[in-house]
């Protein structure tokens, strides 16, 4: 199959080449393509060094398959010309909630793939690892209200995000605690939180709380499932973590949702007062659950911990299984 990966460079681009490359994909030829601050730069694949080729050069009519990990901007420019031609996979929230667009987590609407139109959307980071665990939580009971807090590392922000966090570190480990005078994050992140992720709305949410609500009914097929979201920056170089309530129709024990979520694909489950962390997941490909209890007032209400490597199953590897998807079909 002949792939081409647009975004190369970047950090999501980056790590679908490393995913193609561990998943063994059957690539016959990868084409890498960038912005022109990256032409001329040669990424190591499968022992071969592919050069960087400009995005405004791609003919489509060349590949079977495009991913897609470019801002919207991009992504509403070149993808209508690619999908005329190939099969295309989209990290970017251009297209997510289009109504002839599948928005697909391959362990919880496979199907959804079927109805692809040369197109398909991946979720948010965030909201990939929260529908894993809801998915076959709705299956032991209907489920009332889902309440998540979304901790979320700078790498969801991009490399530069990554170069201030560590600046910032760098800075207060020799005792200089003054604000960076520009940031591409929305304040200082060392020895911070932010609770804003995106722009606010009128109704108090941000675009990022929006993404997990939005797409989370979408995927599950649930206009009006019942779910708030808030998202806070942390520092963390990558990692996303989630702190999840949810609220069933009836008593649910714990033993019948750690059973139920330990059978469940692309799952690990921690029990006897083990819990995952950032640190633990990185560079893996499954979403980890810790700290399954009830809440102290309300046997009906389960609270739970979710982390997963944003970069991998909230990002590439999402992208590189639902690639594998369509090839069965």
């Amino acid at each position: 199959m002949k792939v081409a990966v647009i975004g190369a460079t970047g950090l999501v681009g980056k790590k679908i080449i490393e995913v193609l490359d561990q998943r063994k994909f059957p690539v016959t030829e990868l084409n890498l393509f960038a912005s022109e601050k990256s032409l001329g730069e040669k990424v190591l694949f499968q022992e071969k060094e592919i050069e960087i080729g400009i995005l405004s050069a791609i003919d489509f009519s060349k590949f079977d398959l495009a991913f897609f990990a470019v801002d919207d901007k991009i992504s509403k420019e070149y993808i209508p010309k690619a999908q005329k031609h190939c099969i295309v996979i989209d990290k970017s929230q251009a297209f997510r909630l289009d109504k002839d667009v599948p928005l697909v987590v391959p362990e919880v609407n496979p199907f959804a793939c079927l109805k692809h139109k040369n197109l398909i959307a991946s979720p948010n980071c965030s909201t990939i690892q929260l529908v894993v665990v809801i998915a076959p939580l709705r299956k032991l009971a209907k489920i009332n209200y889902v309440t998540v807090t979304s901790l979320q590392s700078v790498s969801g922000a991009g490399s530069f995000a990554l170069e201030q966090l560590q600046y910032e570190i760098e800075k207060i480990a020799v005792g200089e605690t003054e604000k960076p005078e520009s940031t591409p994050l929305l304040q200082p992140i060392g020895a911070n939180l932010i609770p804003q992720i995106g722009e606010f709305g009128k109704d108090g949410y941000t675009s990022e709380e929006r993404k997990i609500i939005l797409e989370t009914r979408k995927i599950l097929n649930e206009p009006e499932f019942p779910i708030s979201a808030t998202c806070v920056r942390v520092p963390v170089f990558v990692g996303h973590c989630q702190v999840v309530d949810i609220t069933f129709d009836r008593k649910v024990t714990v033993a019948e949702v750690q059973k139920a979520l330990t059978k469940a694909p692309g799952i690990k489950v921690y029990t006897d007062g083990q819990y995952p962390m950032p640190i633990d997941v990185l560079d893996k490909d499954d979403v980890f659950v810790g700290r399954i209890r009830h809440h102290l007032s309300d046997e009906q209400r389960i609270s739970l911990w979710i982390v997963a490597d944003n970069l991998r199953k909230g990002a590439a590897t999402n992208a590189v299984q639902i690639a594998e998807l369509v090839l069965k079909q």
